[in-house]
C-alpha cells in the first residue's frame, strides 16, 4: 500500500460492489455483471474506469438517473440491424444486453449490428468487444458521449471523446483488442489525478476556456484536447453519427454529462457489431494465423532494446495476472467512500487490505 491507495483482493471488490448495487433495487444478476465489469476494468490497468467511479453509479441508481430495473426492448429494425431502447438503464448492462443481441443476430447472417438508445455511461468499450471475441467472433463496440473534445484553439468543444473498442478472437491467452477514446485521454484521468493530487502533462486538456493546463481539476471542468488533431476530431464525429444520428438517438449537445447532471439520464447511445468469421475461417486456423500475427508483432526490432513490442490486450491481461495474485490499489479516498458506503448501508461484505488479509 502506497501513502496514496489501499490495495484491495478483486474478489473483495466484487463482492462489496454486487452486494452494493444490489441495495438499490438491481436485480442480483445485473448488479454481478456491473461490478465484474468495474472490477475487470481495474484488472485491467484502467483504473479510471474501475471502482473510482463506484460511488457515482450508485448515487446515479438511487436518485433515479439509472433505472436499474430497465425495460430494454428492440424497437426497430430488421435482420442484421436493430435499434434497442435502453430504457435509461445502467450503460454496463444495456451494452451487455445490446452485444448479447448483436451476436445472435451474427449466428444467422453473419454480422449482427445492433444500435442504442436512452441509455447511461457504460464504462470500458473492451467489457463489450471481448464478449463477441469469447464467442469466436470479432466484437466492435463504440459509445457517444457530451462534447468535451475543443479544437486546439477553440473555446468550446465540437464533440464527444467517443471511444471504439475492437476485440479479435486469438483463442491463446488473451484476446488483440485495442479500446480507444480519439481525445489524448480519457476523462476519467483526470478524476483519477484528483483523487492521487498529482498534475497532469500540459497537452491532456484544457481549462473551460480553452486554454491547456497541468491541473486536473481545472481540466476537469473545462475540455479534452484530441487524438491527432483533425484525424481524431473526425473518427469522434463518425461515432457520434452512429451511436446518434442514425439510431434516433441524442447527439452532440443533447446528452447529459453523468457528473455535471447526477440527477438526470444521460441518454447515451451505444453501436455494437458482431462479425461471426467461423463463416471465413475455422478455429483451428484462426488460432495458427493469428500466433503467427502475435509472433510477427513480437519480433519487431527496437532500437532501445530496453523496450518491448506489444499486441493489443497483451499489457492488460499482464496487468490482470498480476493484480490477480497482489490485489488492485484503490485510492484512499475512493477506499474511504467505499467504507462510508458500507457503514451507511450496512453491506456485509468486507473490504480488508490485502496486507492485512495477508
Amino acid at each position: 500500500m502506497s501513502k496514496n491507495t489501499v490495495t484491495v483482493s478483486a474478489k473483495n471488490l466484487e463482492q462489496f460492489v454486487t452486494e452494493l448495487f444490489e441495495t438499490t433495487g438491481m436485480p442480483q444478476e445485473d448488479a454481478r455483471f456491473h461490478a465484474q465489469a468495474l472490477v475487470k476494468t481495474n484488472l485491467w490497468g484502467i483504473d479510471s474506469h474501475g471502482v473510482l467511479r463506484v460511488p457515482a453509479y450508485f448515487n446515479r441508481m438511487l436518485n433515479g438517473a439509472i433505472n436499474v430495473s430497465p425495460n430494454i426492448k428492440t424497437i426497430k429494425g430488421d435482420k442484421g440491424l436493430e435499434v434497442m431502447d435502453g430504457d435509461g438503464g445502467a450503460g454496463f448492462i444495456v451494452a451487455q444486453k445490446a452485444m448479447d443481441r448483436a451476436i445472435e443476430l451474427a449466428k444467422t447472417y453473419n454480422v449482427g449490428m445492433v444500435g442504442v438508445v436512452n441509455s447511461n455511461h457504460f464504462g470500458a468499450g473492451a467489457l463489450y468487444a471481448r464478449l463477441a471475441a469469447e464467442k469466436g467472433m470479432i466484437g466492435f463496440a463504440m459509445t457517444n458521449v457530451l462534447p468535451l473534445i475543443v479544437a486546439p484553439g477553440a473555446s468550446k468543444p465540437v464533440v464527444g471523446n467517443n471511444p471504439l473498442a475492437i476485440a479479435v478472437p486469438t483463442y491463446n491467452a488473451f484476446p488483440f483488442c485495442l479500446d480507444i477514446s480519439f481525445s489524448k485521454v480519457a476523462g476519467g484521468k483526470f478524476t483519477l489525478a484528483m483523487k492521487k493530487k498529482e498534475k497532469i502533462p500540459m497537452d491532456w486538456g484544457t481549462d473551460s476556456e480553452g486554454r491547456p493546463t497541468d491541473d486536473p481539476a481545472k481540466a476537469h471542468k473545462g475540455f479534452l484536447l484530441p487524438a491527432a488533431d483533425h484525424k481524431g476530431l473526425g473518427l469522434a464525429e463518425v461515432i457520434d453519427i452512429l451511436c446518434g444520428v442514425i439510431t434516433g438517438g441524442v447527439f452532440s449537445h443533447q446528452m447529459k454529462s453523468m457528473y455535471a447532471n447526477p440527477d438526470e439520464p444521460s441518454l447515451t447511445g451505444h453501436f455494437m457489431i458482431a462479425i461471426n468469421i467461423d463463416a471465413i475461417i475455422g478455429q483451428d486456423e484462426m488460432k495458427q494465423r493469428m500466433t503467427e500475427y502475435y509472433e510477427r508483432i513480437k519480433a519487431t526490432p527496437m532500437w532501445d532494446e530496453t523496450k518491448e513490442m506489444f499486441m493489443p490486450g497483451e499489457i492488460e491481461y499482464r496487468k490482470e495476472q498480476e493484480r490477480l495474485e497482489g490485489g488492485i490499489p484503490v485510492p484512499i479516498t475512493t477506499y474511504e467512500e467505499l467504507i462510508a458506503l458500507k457503514q451507511q448501508y450496512n453491506i456485509q461484505s468486507q473490504l480488508p487490505e490485502i496486507d492485512a488479509v495477508n
